[in-house]
């Protein structure tokens, strides 16, 4: 694990702990997807907000709920910086670690549907919904932006999301998804 994976997985943390008690929960998880639901105008018992609710409570029961290591129900910094070193070793596991949330989350930021993120789609979602700031999440956008067509299609977006978790590139746009990272 290098230090700008810990740096960056800080930085997934702060968005992730939602209720900012320092720790993330089940109910943190649940309430992220609550707010992209919310982000997005989706009703939460519609086919994709039933569909995000179960892949982050997969996510929650199959990534971070084993990092809890004192079994106290809830994930610390630590216990999550530890647990990704373990886990998010090899990118050849995203489909079957990472992907499934990735593939809601990348439906509910497609508000018009049309398989692409725009920017203006993008920075909603990520300014609403993680907090990051609206000219972050615009430079962000334009360095994933790989092709220049002025959206993001699946495949980039999946690349971001991969080189964020498994990354140790310190050059790499997608260190900054989730906000930017200390130096």
């Amino acid at each position: 694990m290098t230090a700008l994976r810990d740096r960056k997985y800080g930085q997934w943390f702060k968005g992730a702990d939602v209720d900012g008690d320092g720790f993330i929960t089940q109910r943190d998880v649940r309430m992220m997807s609550e707010r992209y639901i919310a982000a997005r105008g989706t009703a939460p018992d519609s086919a994709s907000g039933r569909m995000l609710t179960a892949g982050m409570d997969g996510f929650w029961t199959n990534v971070i709920a084993p990092m809890d290591q004192d079994g106290d129900g809830r994930v610390d910094l630590r216990e999550m910086t530890e647990g990704f070193s373990r886990v998010l070793t090899d990118a050849t596991q995203y489909p079957g670690q990472i992907e499934p949330v990735t593939d809601c989350f990348f439906d509910l930021a497609d508000l018009d549907g049309d398989g692409k993120i725009d920017q203006a789609e993008f920075q909603q979602m990520y300014e609403l919904v993680a907090g990051v700031p609206g000219q972050d999440s615009a430079g962000v956008f334009a360095a994933l932006d790989q092709d220049g067509s002025g959206a993001l299609d699946r495949a980039e977006f999946h690349q971001a999301v991969s080189e964020f978790f498994y990354g140790n590139d310190l050059d790499a746009p997608a260190n900054h998804l989730f906000g930017r990272i200390a130096d």
